[in-house]
This record gives C-alpha cells, sequence and structure tokens, in this order.
C-alpha cells in the first residue's frame, strides 16, 4: 500500500515538473509545445528556412539577424517569420 502511495506522489511530483518545463509559443499563426531552453535561431534551423532570405518579428517587434541566437523563447511568444521571395 505504501508502495503505490509514493509511486502515486512520485508521478504528479514528475508531471507537474515536466509541465513547468513546457512552453507553449505561436508560430505564423499556428500553436507549438517545446521544451527545454531554445532560440530563435533553434527554431529557424529547426524548419530549415533560408537564412538570408528572412524577416522575423518577434513579440511584435522585427528582431535583427545577430540577435537570433539570444533569444530564448518563453511561455507566449508570438513570432513571425516571413520569407523574402525575389521575382521578375
Amino acid at each position: 500500500m505504501k508502495s503505490s502511495l509514493f509511486q502515486n506522489i512520485f508521478l504528479r511530483l514528475l508531471i507537474l515538473n515536466l509541465m513547468k518545463t513546457i512552453i507553449k509559443f505561436v508560430l505564423n499563426e499556428q500553436e507549438y509545445y517545446g521544451n527545454g531552453l531554445f532560440t530563435i535561431l533553434d527554431i529557424v534551423k529547426y524548419f530549415g528556412y533560408n537564412f538570408s532570405l528572412l524577416v522575423i518579428e518577434y513579440n511584435n517587434l522585427i528582431c535583427d539577424k545577430r540577435n537570433w541566437k539570444e533569444i530564448f523563447i518563453q511561455n507566449g511568444d508570438r513570432i513571425e517569420i516571413v520569407t523574402i521571395v525575389g521575382g521578375g
């Protein structure tokens, strides 16, 4: 009986701890969930965007490319990635 009680408590604490580290952010109007620390640069790499043809809006502000590796995504952030397309 005691062992199942401790297992139940342990599982609840584990779930609560995991829930604290999971963040929700919006990328191009789509909701995403992630855990751990990751940056705007990590998102750009993960989705395979061409670095030279992007403009990123982070929480309603244009984000300088030099800052992509320093801006960590937080719960509730809103990101818009706009690709530049050339043509004639």
